[in-house]
């Protein structure tokens, strides 16, 4: 035992006569002196409790002011004084982090440097200059994979690096995130050197696998006649959405150009002299299109290339170019004709060696502008698995001249569009082969192709009357935006779209 050192002896015991212990550390003499016990100081009238000396508050503060509890204070003491104070429960301390990993919002690097992780440290469970610091290695990889391609594609190393190293982080934990880039890299540098954009190397690697995953659906993919039959459009149907049911009347192709005639521009609405050579810098127009948004409360029309309101000027400058929707316009500057009957057998022959015409084909074209307004210079055609059967550049006919290759869109450049030598007449001969009236043709805004090609068909399927827009006709969804939440990133350049669509299409 330890000797006691008396200095709770100057303190009576808080039981008084009634305590019990045979050593008790506090005094039981009458002149022992008293704890203060003090509540609250009143500010507007100061005064002295026991030996403790109040100093007066601004009158800005509430008429009381809870005094800090004396360290002496005993236990009864203190139990007495919260008989007499209510008091309120303790305040429990609220986490405000979220607890899932998410990230926040980045932002896409413009330039062909290292590009910036936009992420919210809260939120990381990773720390962000350690992320900064992967994401610069496999930046650095992916310039040198990329050396090929970079020059027509500044930011594409800086787009799939950022999307690699959130694929990482979503799919790894603390400890492993640092060793998946190091595998990701490893894998990198395995890659084979691409020599375009649609090499199969080129890509993260979620869209590699996607790639892979969608060549292994489509092998198992076979449409036949049996199966798509009763997604066939009704003639009704056809003629609603703007299909060419019937050969217009007229002569076909008396007029196959438009030169120095009057035409409204579709780019910009302005009125113009259709020529040969028109100068390039006389439009200016939006390439995107227009969309509403609310701001205030007030809805306001905006385009999707540059995010300018709809009543200021274009963004780009390009030539005045012209669209004909009317029959027989488009059956003057080339005829329309029928697709062919089928061919029937004729004693021992059979029906298959008769006639090569395929049960179900996907066809998409890429059109251009010329003085004959939009032509067609690329067939794309599919068979029911998926299996490329004509896919040709398309020759403009005599005495029509090209205004606009539509790059963007069309991802036809003079270069490519030199080596053309099949003309539309040749190329329905050839098409010929591989269909006929029953032939079932699957596409993407069918009518459109159908009118460029001066096609009268009328077993057709449309993935636009399929899968129709939420606001209805006109509106029309995109087959990127049918198809691109499915398997297909497809934000790449338009030259990657054109044998893809077809396929895309027998998919959905």
């Amino acid at each position: 035992m330890f000797s006691t050192l008396g200095l709770f002896q100057s303190l009576s015991c808080p039981e008084g006569s009634k305590c019990s212990r045979p050593w008790c550390l506090f005094s039981h003499t009458s002149d022992a002196s008293q704890p203060p016990l003090i509540a609250s100081v009143p500010v507007a009238r100061p005064r002295a409790l026991s030996s403790i000396t109040t100093i007066s508050r601004p009158t800005t503060l509430p008429s009381t002011i809870p005094a800090k509890r004396p360290h002496e204070l005993s236990t009864s003491a203190t139990s007495s004084v919260q008989k007499d104070v209510p008091t309120e429960p303790p305040i429990q301390r609220v986490k405000t982090a979220s607890t899932t990993r998410s990230v926040a919002p980045r932002t896409t690097a413009h330039g062909n440097g290292v590009p910036i992780l936009r992420v919210t440290p809260a939120q990381s469970q990773v720390a962000v200059p350690v992320r900064q610091t992967m994401l610069k290695s496999l930046y650095d990889h992916f310039v040198v994979l990329y050396e090929a391609i970079l020059p027509s594609n500044p930011t594409l190393a800086s787009e799939h690096a950022l999307r690699q190293e959130e694929e990482i982080y979503n799919k790894s934990t603390k400890l492993t995130y640092r060793n998946a880039v190091i595998n990701s890299i490893a894998a990198l540098k395995r890659r084979p050197i691409p020599s375009g954009v649609s090499h199969p190397s080129v890509g993260t690697e979620g869209d590699i696998a996607a790639r892979i995953e969608s060549q292994k659906q489509l092998s198992e993919l076979r449409l036949t006649r049996t199966v798509v039959q009763p997604l066939v459009m009704t003639m009704e149907t056809m003629r609603y959405w703007g299909y060419i049911t019937e050969v217009p009347h007229g002569e076909g192709g008396s007029k196959p150009d438009a030169k120095n005639q009057v035409k409204q521009c579709e780019r910009c609405g302005q009125s113009f002299t259709v020529r040969k050579d028109p100068k390039k810098d006389e439009c200016y127009y939006h390439w995107g299109r227009p969309f509403t948004k609310s701001i205030n409360g007030e809805k306001l029309r905006f385009y999707s290339c540059c995010s300018k309101n709809a009543n200021e000027d274009g963004c780009s400058r390009g030539c005045h170019v012209f669209y004909e929707t009317d029959p027989i316009d488009l059956h003057t500057r080339h005829a329309f004709s029928p697709t062919r009957p089928p061919k029937y057998s004729h004693g021992d022959i059979s029906v298959e060696a008769c006639d090569t015409a395929l049960d179900v084909v996907a066809l998409d074209c890429e059109m251009i502008y010329t003085t004959g307004g939009m032509r067609v210079a690329r067939i794309s055609v599919v068979d029911g698995t998926g299996t490329e059967v004509f896919d040709e550049l398309i020759r403009m006919d005599d005495d029509v001249d090209i205004i606009d290759y539509n790059t963007r869109f069309s991802g036809i450049c003079q270069e490519k569009h030199e080596k053309a030598f099949l003309t539309l007449l040749s190329a329905r001969q050839t098409l010929d082969a591989f269909i006929n009236s029953e032939t079932i043709i699957i596409g993407h805004a069918l009518e459109n192709d159908l009118k460029t090609l001066r096609m009268i068909h009328h077993r057709c399927i449309d993935t636009v009357v399929l899968f129709p827009h939420r606001a209805g006709p006109p509106y029309r969804r995109s087959l990127r935006d049918l198809y691109v939440a499915k398997w297909f990133n497809l934000s790449g350049p338009c030259a990657l779209k054109a044998l893809s669509e077809p396929r895309n299409i027998l998919v959905l």
